[in-house]
């Protein structure tokens, strides 16, 4: 299982594609990510934040990611305004989306 920070037409490797977003909760997220996943999390800061979110250690991993058919990945879409270097806590006014998609 991967957890991404944004999702891009570039990580889709098959076309034509469907990609299927859902929206999750917190507490689902971490429940399927608790078996394991592999962090395609590409910023420190996010990263930290994902972890104090999710209670589970996210590590930075600036990769390509690859989805075929079939490939299932969470997204965490932060909202809000930048985050400031060494966050750990999301700003005030700030969010995350939690997103399943399935290719």
């Amino acid at each position: 299982m991967l957890l991404l920070n944004a999702f891009s037409l570039n990580m889709v490797s098959v076309f034509p594609s469907q990609p299927l977003f859902e929206e999750i909760s917190k507490d689902e997220v971490k429940k399927i990510l608790s078996d394991g996943f592999t962090s395609a999390v590409g910023h420190a800061d996010t990263a930290r934040v994902f972890s104090n979110q999710i209670c589970l250690t996210v590590e930075t991993n600036r990769v390509s990611v690859s989805l075929a058919k079939g490939d299932v990945a969470i997204i965490g879409q932060y909202k809000g305004p930048r985050l400031e270097e060494g966050a750990t806590n999301l700003p005030k006014g700030a969010s995350i989306i939690w997103l399943k998609v399935t290719l």
